[in-house]
């Protein structure tokens, strides 16, 4: 398998970050003054970013995002969320597993994420996951993200691979979406964030724990 890439998602996908996530939006709302939003209210915006998830709480409130300056409030949002960016967030089970496997390998890994570049690279640091990769790219790395394919395809050239021997790792429609229109085998994970049932959005293969990863892997790509 030497010479394959796989790229994961990140939140959602390889880290649990939605409680942090929840606390930084609705840190945004009490400096706003405005209510908090429940869990299944951001949760489902997570794979869109810091915008989305402040949207959809903007709408819980009643609150159309149209009258609202967005910018101060991703400021704060940032602010808040690099402050505590892993206080209660940690990697889903069977990760680091997959990772230790992939490495072993000489499997290419990289990040493509709906995450801030910074907020994504700091988050991996912390959680002392970034030496894997290879490359990480986020929300504002290109002009272009997720679901897009160009966002997924230049992850893997950066990460020094082929598309022609890559699979997407996600757990969301973004991810899948972007796979399917890059040409490339999209496996999805069964502890996201996706607000519609992953068997829903037809990814190639489903797992349920990142431990199955390299069999999976394997499976779609080869052992070449």
């Amino acid at each position: 398998m030497a010479g394959a890439t796989v790229v994961f998602d990140l939140d959602g996908t390889m880290i649990h970050t939605a409680p942090d996530l929840i606390r930084a939006t609705n840190h945004v709302m009490a400096q706003s003054n405005l209510p908090a939003a429940p869990a299944d209210i951001i949760t489902p915006a997570v794979s869109g970013g810091a915008r989305a998830m402040i949207t959809a709480a903007l709408h819980h409130a009643g609150r159309p995002p149209d009258a609202v300056e967005m910018e101060p409030l991703l400021d704060t949002f940032t602010e808040f969320y690099i402050a505590n960016i892993a206080e209660e967030s940690h990697p889903f089970p069977g990760l680091l597993d997959a990772l230790d496997y992939f490495a072993a390998a000489r499997v290419f890994l990289g990040v493509c994420t709906n995450k801030r570049h910074a907020n994504a690279e700091l988050l991996l640091e912390t959680l002392k996951l970034d030496g894997y990769f290879a490359a990480v790219l986020g929300a504002d790395s290109l002009s272009v993200r997720k679901p897009h394919p160009d966002h997924l395809l230049t992850t893997i050239a950066r990460s020094g691979g082929d598309p022609a021997r890559a699979v997407m790792v996600g757990d969301s429609a973004p991810d899948i979406e972007a796979a399917r229109a890059a040409g490339i085998p999209a496996i999805a994970v069964t502890h996201g964030y996706s607000d519609d049932p992953v068997e829903s959005l037809a990814p190639d293969r489903i797992v349920g724990d990142l431990s199955e990863l390299p069999e999976v892997v394997i499976a779609l790509l080869g052992k070449r």
